[in-house]
């Protein structure tokens, strides 16, 4: 039996029979016990855990060690290790009781009496303060005594200290060797051996809902907490995400309602989650479900091979390209991949056809490398029509050319032939424009029209 924060504090303690919680808390709220679940958010906790550390493995009572000496200089030492241990269990849904010392066994024993006394206070310890601290822990704090608590406490045994005192012939005898191997390694005095945890190739989980959601938005927390997942087993596998599949599950049966899938397809691979929970949360606000949401299913569609970036001794101003790249996500999660595009320029001299625009999503064309005359920033999308004063183009004022024509001639192919000396103009209010004159006239005599066709900043 486990109990929350409330409970501890109207004394309700672990190992407590339903009668006595009752008694002390008349309207307390009972849960069976969910085998299955448990093992499911154990597992899933040891998995988002491997993105400190790629030594993790599980030992007795709902607990994990994580081997972490190669792991402190990168995060900062040990307390900042631990809030950031912390962190993750919360984003899981879960809370967790951290201990640190030099043997696996010994940190897993002041955890789990940390968590029954209600501390959860980690501290560096060496192997003698260790062992005082652990000399001090009941008897029932061992896992592998529980069996014997009764003929113990009979024998006036109490603590670790008077457990380790006895003879060991006789605790053989009416014990369990599993008691005394797993003292020796608590303390030091033996070869620890754990089974690390092995992450399968490819990242799949599904979370079931404790109850019917209505809205996508609500499914954040779960998804963040598949996220943590995804990020401890690419952490692992040395890996980084390049498009990543989270699919909302409805109703079954009779009424069945195929999943509500989003697709997420990353311009920069990427191996934490903080940028994928911006994104993902952009999307989830936006979408609308046809039927209530009873399971969240995270899948890594694309990944390839890690590849961190190197820091620069002087950084450029203003974001790194890897910066610019998740901007654009951003935008694209939240307004949409039709409303965020880019220029893609086409092998087409006629500046109306020069150039096409497609989603920042999709690879732009490269760049014609021969050189062209200048262009300017601002392009009409239709040319206007300039009126004539004194034989000269007229645009709020008299138009200079200021630069030789440039001819262009093309599009005879395809039936939309344009042939036009472009020239560019100063005006009285000294800003210059792109202007053009049509080289064929009206078949009736009439003079060929001049245009204006853009502005120069």
């Amino acid at each position: 039996m486990a109990a929350s924060s409330s409970a501890c504090d109207a004394g309700v303690r672990y190992g407590m029979r339903r009668g006595g919680v009752l008694a002390l808390l008349p309207h307390a709220h009972m849960h069976e016990r969910a085998i299955e679940r448990e093992a499911q958010a154990l597992s899933g906790a040891a998995t988002a855990l491997l993105q400190y550390t790629p030594q993790a493995a599980f030992s007795d009572d709902a607990t994990i060690v994580l081997d972490i000496g190669a792991s402190l200089r990168l995060f900062g030492g040990i307390r900042a290790l631990c809030r950031r241990v912390r962190g993750t269990v919360r984003q899981l849904g879960l809370t967790a009781a951290v201990s640190c010392a030099p043997t696996a066994a010994g940190a897993a024993l002041l955890a789990r009496h940390c968590h029954l006394r209600g501390h959860h206070h980690p501290r560096t310890l060496s192997t003698p303060r260790l062992q005082r601290r652990l000399d001090r822990l009941p008897v029932s704090a061992l896992p592998a005594a529980l069996p014997y608590l009764d003929w113990l406490k009979g024998i006036g045994c109490r603590n670790l200290a008077d457990l380790r005192r006895l003879p060991r012939p006789g605790l053989q005898r009416r014990g369990d060797t599993r008691m005394l191997d797993a003292l020796d390694c608590a303390y030091g005095e033996a070869m620890e051996l754990h089974a690390w945890i092995e992450t399968p190739p490819s990242f799949r989980q599904r979370i079931e809902l404790t109850e019917r959601i209505e809205h996508a938005e609500a499914a954040q927390h779960t998804v963040q907490a598949l996220l943590a997942q995804l990020c401890g087993w690419l952490t692992a596998r040395q890996l980084a995400v390049t498009q990543v599949c989270v699919q909302l599950e409805h109703e079954r049966g009779r009424q069945a309602v195929a999943p509500t899938v989003i697709e997420l397809a990353l311009a920069e691979p990427t191996w934490q989650d903080a940028h994928l929970i911006r994104l993902l949360k952009e999307r989830l606000a936006q979408l609308e479900i046809s039927a209530p949401v009873i399971a969240v299913v995270l899948e890594a569609a694309r990944t390839e091979a890690m590849a961190p970036a190197s820091e620069s001794l002087f950084p450029e101003p203003g974001g790194t390209p890897e910066d610019y790249k998740r901007l654009l996500e951003l935008l694209v999660a939240r307004l949409g991949v039709e409303h965020v595009l880019q220029p893609s320029p086409l092998a087409d001299y006629r500046p109306e056809q020069a150039n096409r625009w497609v989603s920042v999503m999709e690879p732009a064309a490269p760049l014609d490398a021969r050189p062209l005359p200048p262009r300017p920033g601002w392009l009409l999308e239709k040319p206007v029509a300039l009126v004539m004063r004194q034989h000269r183009p007229y645009y709020g004022s008299r138009l200079h050319p200021v630069s030789p024509p440039e001819r262009i001639e093309a599009g005879w192919w395809n039936g939309l032939l344009v042939t036009r000396d472009y020239y560019i103009a100063a005006g009285a209010d000294h800003c210059h424009y792109w202007i053009y004159r049509e080289r064929i006239g009206d078949v009736d005599g009439v003079e060929p029209h001049w245009y204006l066709h853009g502005v120069f900043g």
